[in-house]
């Protein structure tokens, strides 16, 4: 899936720049890590607003930087999880 790939690439780049700005400060890693997090942000933040399974919390938590993909992405599954629960009439 898309999406979690987008997610876990938008907590891996953070993690990366915050540990960049923690220690040698690198113009190259923030230069690489920089865009790349932007992109997988708006990629998450659109894929979940995209999402027929979408509500407005998940939409709401995709737009945390960071790890909000990742918890958007729970909720949409678990959404999945109770409607297939759910016995059909």
């Amino acid at each position: 899936m898309l999406l979690r790939g987008a997610a876990a690439v938008e907590l891996g780049t953070l993690i990366v720049m915050l540990g960049n700005m923690a220690t040698a400060h690198l113009p190259e890693i923030s230069s690489l890590a920089g865009p790349t997090h932007g992109c997988a942000y708006l990629f998450t933040v659109i894929a979940v607003a995209r999402d027929p399974r979408r509500t407005w919390p998940s939409v709401g938590l995709a737009m945390l930087p960071g790890i909000g993909g990742l918890l958007a992405l729970r909720r949409l599954t678990r959404a999945d999880a109770r409607a297939e629960a759910v016995p059909a009439d």
